[in-house]
């Protein structure tokens, strides 16, 4: 069985979640600082270790399912289920890599939620900026070209009047 490579693969997931982590709160950052120019980049770079993830994760699926096969499990165990049928030292070995993993996976959570929240605030306040900006008397031109003042409405965004 070859728990040595899912034991490496899984501290490589966990330098990627970690690298994930840092990368959400740069975004956090950028966007309680006000530097926007810099989202898309951020962005990007996400993207790039969300895709190291999902490869790694294919790898992890392929050797978890030869570990499973040997030791007469299911196919598709969670990693909580080969630890339980796993000898030591990789039973506590993969306990600790699963409950490291439960960690960064919340923190990834709570801080995604955190800059969802941000966004969403601040696309608010943009809003509500907007509609408070109501100038009472606009210059228009009428069909002659003489100039007038005018009503005019604010739009939000979210399209209403």
């Amino acid at each position: 069985m070859d728990y040595q490579h899912l034991s490496t693969l899984l501290w490589r997931e966990q330098e990627l979640l970690d690298l994930l982590l840092f990368k959400a709160e740069e975004k956090q950052y950028l966007i309680v600082s006000g530097k926007n120019r810099w989202l898309p980049r951020i962005a990007h770079e996400i993207e790039v270790v969300l895709e190291q993830l999902r490869t790694l994760e294919v790898e992890r699926a392929a050797v978890s399912e030869v570990i499973a096969e040997a030791l007469g499990l299911a196919p598709n165990p969670s990693l909580r289920t080969l630890a339980e049928h796993a000898g030591a030292p990789w039973d506590d070995l993969l306990v600790k890599h699963h409950e490291t993993l439960l960690v960064l996976v919340g923190e990834l959570r709570g801080l995604s939620d955190a800059n969802r929240d941000l966004i969403a605030s601040g696309l608010a306040a943009i809003d509500q900026a907007l509609l408070t900006v109501r100038p009472d008397q606009v210059r228009t031109y009428s069909a002659s070209g003489r100039a007038h003042a005018g009503a005019t409405r604010a739009v939000g965004l979210d399209g209403a009047l």
